[in-house]
C-alpha cells in the first residue's frame, strides 16, 4: 500500500516538504497559522496542534497500537530499556499500525475510504 509516488509527483519549490514561499528560511516555521486557518475552512472548531497530538495517542490507544509503536510515530524518543536497546522498529511496520489507525478513525466518522484511489493533490 506504500504510495511514496504521490508525494514525489507534487510541485516543489524547494527541499522542504512544508515550504513557504514568505518564510526567510523557505520553510514553514509557525504551523498555527496555517492550521488555524485550515480549522476555519473547514468549518471546526478550535483546537490545538497539541491537542491533536493528544487525541491522536489516546485514539490510538482504543484500538489497542503497542504504546512503543505510538510514541515512536508521534516522535518520541525511546524511554524504556527494552525500547532503547531491544525494539527495532522498521518505517514500514510503523506505516502498517498507522494505516490501522487512521482506517479506524475514518471508518468512525463515518467516511468511505478507497486506499487505492490518489487522494494527494497539491494546493497552491
Amino acid at each position: 500500500m506504500r504510495r511514496p509516488h504521490l508525494i514525489g509527483a507534487l510541485p516543489r519549490r524547494n527541499p522542504w516538504v512544508f515550504s513557504s514561499p514568505t518564510s526567510a528560511s523557505g520553510r514553514l516555521q509557525e504551523p498555527n497559522i496555517a492550521h488555524g486557518r485550515a480549522l476555519s475552512a473547514a468549518g471546526l472548531p478550535h483546537i490545538t496542534l497539541h491537542g491533536l497530538r493528544r487525541s491522536f495517542a489516546t485514539l490510538s490507544e482504543w484500538i489497542e497500537v503497542p504504546t512503543g509503536v505510538t510514541a515512536q510515530i508521534m516522535g518520541h524518543k525511546p524511554s524504556a530499556i527494552s525500547e532503547r536497546h531491544y525494539k527495532r522498529r522498521p518505517v514500514d511496520l510503523l506505516r502498517v499500525w498507522h494505516e490501522r489507525i487512521e482506517a479506524w478513525i475514518l471508518e468512525q466518522a463515518g467516511i468511505t475510504f478507497d486506499a487505492s484511489a490518489p487522494r494527494l493533490r497539491a494546493v497552491v
